[in-house]
């Protein structure tokens, strides 16, 4: 069974896109056909996690939104990426562009974001996945409620912050109102000086929602600096061990 996960935040620099491309290269390490779709048109990046840089991007998202090809049209194979992967494991990865003309384009003439859901649809079963993962765009706002909508799993990401704490409260008062059926807060550079289960404790107590990770404050992350997914440079640090189990969360729930 296919299953749409969508990575989500209130606010930008949670570290979002990291999470969603190594969480890819985890399931692909487990054998399974995985696309990323990176739906942040406005200030796009995950495609620099995996090598390109903005001239080797042929295509992108954005062609799609704008009727100049299918969703399958900008499918870029990002396997070789991960290194060695289980039979059967594959990684797609369908950009958005980071030319400044299209994002401008993006932000004057806005697109039909009823596209979204059809090419969700499209992308399960013309690549055959067994997960799409979308990197949505910080806060609320019509194409992030789609996504939101058509999720089986949405990930929350926040960090141990105030801001961040008020807008995932409202965020998940949303998901809940459009009945997403597995809904995990994801708290990201959880400094050492936090006692884990103390946190964890008031995470759950505050959102009545389960935690799927708590991942450390590490240097070596910010010194990746998005360089590749942090789980294929370093998968023996706490960090990727405990995205290793989300990521064994998420497909047992699947």
């Amino acid at each position: 069974m296919s299953i749409i996960v969508s990575v989500h935040s209130f606010r930008g620099g949670t570290g979002k896109s990291n999470i969603t491309a190594s969480l890819g290269s985890l399931f692909v390490k487990q054998g399974k056909r995985v696309g990323i779709v990176d739906t942040d048109i406005q200030s796009p990046g995950i495609h620099v996690l995996f090598g390109f840089e903005p001239d080797m991007l042929s295509r992108s998202i954005n062609d799609y939104l704008f009727g100049g090809c299918g969703i399958a049209d900008v499918v870029h194979d990002v396997t070789s990426q991960v290194g060695d992967v289980a039979p059967g494991g594959q990684l797609l990865l369908i950009p958005a562009s980071i030319r400044a003309m299209d994002i401008t384009r993006v932000l004057r003439e806005g697109y039909d974001v009823g596209l979204l859901q059809s090419g969700f649809q499209n992308l399960l079963d013309e690549l055959d996945l067994d997960v799409l993962l979308v990197d949505t765009h910080p806060g609320l706002n019509e194409e992030t409620l789609i996504s939101i909508t058509l999720s089986d799993v949405l990930l929350l990401v926040l960090r141990p912050d105030q801001q961040d704490f008020q807008g995932t409260a409202v965020t998940v008062e949303i998901a809940r109102r459009l009945e997403v059926p597995n809904l995990m807060l994801v708290l990201n550079k959880l400094p050492a000086q936090m006692v884990r289960a103390d946190v964890q404790r008031q995470v759950v107590s505050a959102y009545g929602a389960s935690l799927g990770a708590l991942l450390p404050l590490a240097e070596e992350v910010a010194l990746n600096a998005s360089r590749v997914p942090f789980v294929m440079r370093e998968p023996d640090h706490p960090w990727s061990q405990e995205l290793l189990m989300l990521a064994a969360k998420i497909l047992a729930d699947a």
